[in-house]
């Protein structure tokens, strides 16, 4: 099974620039093989009371905190010539090019799958699709939700599910897959 990485961000405010924490899990032949968590200090350090209500991280949490730039640095190279995946990659994915476009980073332009879109093709019968539901029907115990390490892992513990049971090696082979399968049913 490929190399990948599990990838989530809690955003402090409604702006996907204003990433507050970043969870990583990198998995290699299927098993969650590092991980890296950080908080980080938004620009600017703004929280919106339902944005901490869902993650608990305030604006005291991340005062002394990493810049983005900075956290960015130590993520960089774990990442490097890897897919990545998200439960709503839309979102992830979109926090990662606005704070890399607030800081006038260049964007390195990653491969990114989803998640909830590959379990809304495999599991349509699922009251819904959120990543605790997903996570829990695929045998993942998620007890820290919306804290971005345990986010991250529970979307590489689906993402890993999904790739064994349709024995695929690869993310892009899984996608394609669940593509067809959809329109075979």
């Amino acid at each position: 099974m490929e190399r990948f990485a599990a990838i989530d961000f809690e955003t402090a405010n409604g702006k996907r620039s204003s990433v507050c924490s970043v969870g990583i899990v990198i998995v290699e032949d299927g098993i969650l093989v590092e991980n890296f968590y950080s908080l980080i200090r938004p620009r600017p350090n703004f929280y919106t009371s339902w944005t901490t209500a869902i993650h608990g991280i305030t604006y005291f949490d991340t005062v002394h905190s990493p810049d983005f730039p900075e956290v960015w640095h130590q993520i960089a190279p774990l990442l490097r010539g890897i897919p990545l995946v998200a439960h709503n990659s839309p979102f992830d994915k979109g926090c990662l090019m606005a704070v890399h476009d607030l800081y006038e980073m260049p964007y390195p332009d990653y491969p990114f799958y989803c998640t909830c879109r590959m379990a809304r093709k495999e599991y349509p019968f699922l009251e819904n699709h959120q990543l605790h539901t997903v996570s829990a029907y695929c045998g993942y115990d998620l007890r820290n939700h919306h804290h971005a390490l345990a986010d991250a892992e529970a979307c590489a513990h689906i993402a890993v599910t999904l790739m064994r049971k349709h024995s695929v090696e690869q993310l892009s082979e899984l996608q394609a897959k669940l593509a067809s399968y959809k329109k075979a049913r």
